[in-house]
């Protein structure tokens, strides 16, 4: 599994590279229904992450791997941290990086629920972002020429599944197909839990993933980045 999560520069070559910006993974460690791995999320922000790393000058941190997933609690193998504890561990490892110099923070989020993390991001007068916002994501999405709308790819579905075909297409089972679960209408979710909404996890059509797809989404993502970097810089 290292060669999904861990950057592999040394020392020396963190020293020339001179990075003055560093990219966090944020993922979780939830269910993901029958067919794709309870890191999905993990493994899906540091793929992005790499993608943008592979463009820009960037320390590549290795990710969080536990975050906010209280909402799939009901299901085998999920784990999660507080809210307040995932607040403080990001703010935590930007104060690390700026006695280091780096003063800026990109926090790549792979997990929807992890809405603490605008607050960190809102917090940080200007020295930190999040990626991809959602804007980024629908951009990417219709660059990708995805067919199931956003509010019905939620979970383990057409966009998640294609970004592991072309990065990681041996973390998917070969039934993936035979998963489609959707229902839009889930309004006290935060309130129930997803699994008032579905009984197998997914909320979403993998039967519509491509790696093609998933190819598309994160060269999409990569260029969408620049834009992140701009802000940053003012």
């Amino acid at each position: 599994m290292d060669e999904y999560l861990l950057p592999v520069a040394t020392t020396a070559e963190e020293r020339d590279r001179a990075a003055t910006v560093a990219v966090l993974p944020v993922g979780s460690f939830e269910q993901h229904g029958a067919f794709l791995p309870l890191i999905t999320d993990t493994v899906v922000a540091v793929t992005v992450a790499k993608a943008v790393a592979a463009a820009h000058t960037l320390l590549l941190l290795p990710p969080v791997t536990i975050s906010c997933s209280h909402e799939h609690a009901d299901w085998a193998g999920t784990v999660s941290i507080s809210a307040a504890t995932l607040y403080a561990v990001v703010n935590d490892i930007a104060d690390s990086l700026r006695a280091k110099g780096i003063d800026r923070l990109v926090v790549i989020n792979g997990h929807g629920g992890n809405y603490v993390l605008g607050n960190v991001v809102q917090e940080s007068r200007g020295t930190m972002a999040l990626f991809p916002s959602e804007v980024d994501w629908a951009r990417a999405r219709r660059a990708a020429g995805m067919e199931t709308p956003v509010d019905s790819d939620m979970h383990a579905g057409e966009l998640e599944t294609s970004i592991l075909l072309h990065a990681h297409p041996a973390l998917v089972k070969q039934d993936y197909a035979q998963h489609d679960q959707v229902n839009d209408s889930r309004e006290h979710m935060l309130t129930r839990s997803l699994s008032a909404y579905t009984e197998s996890g997914v909320v979403g059509r993998p039967s519509r993933a491509s790696a093609e797809k998933g190819r598309l989404v994160l060269a999409n993502l990569a260029e969408s980045f620049g834009g992140v970097l701009d802000a940053l810089s003012r």
